[in-house]
């Protein structure tokens, strides 16, 4: 069984690219996460105060690890417009194991 830090995918959606950018630059220089991959057109459909709605958003994939989450998601909450935003977390089953260092050594802390 690995000992290495498991790598998750973070899921969030925007309401428009300057919030989607905002939170992708915050995340990936503070090492919370090693990209944020910003996918345009998402329609998302949901119930929100007793309506139904429909919006476009823009998803974002977040990589992280297990180690950083809870930091990735607490920045993430302050930083998005949403009283309620999509936070969403499933841990990646296989990749290409160099991907996976990689983004292990991208979400490290910093020591000074």
């Amino acid at each position: 069984m690995s000992t290495a830090d498991p790598v998750l995918l973070l899921f969030t959606t925007c309401p428009d690219l300057a919030t989607a950018e905002r939170i992708a630059h915050a995340l990936v220089g503070e090492r919370l996460a090693a990209c944020v991959t910003r996918q345009e057109g998402a329609r998302s459909t949901y119930r929100w105060q007793g309506e139904v709605t429909t919006d476009t958003e823009l998803q974002l994939l977040v990589k992280t690890t297990a180690s950083r989450l809870d930091a990735a998601m607490a920045r993430l909450v302050e930083l998005h417009p949403y009283e309620l935003p999509e936070c969403i977390a499933v841990e990646a089953r296989a990749g290409l194991p160099a991907y996976l260092d990689w983004i292990r050594a991208q979400t490290r802390e910093e020591h000074t």
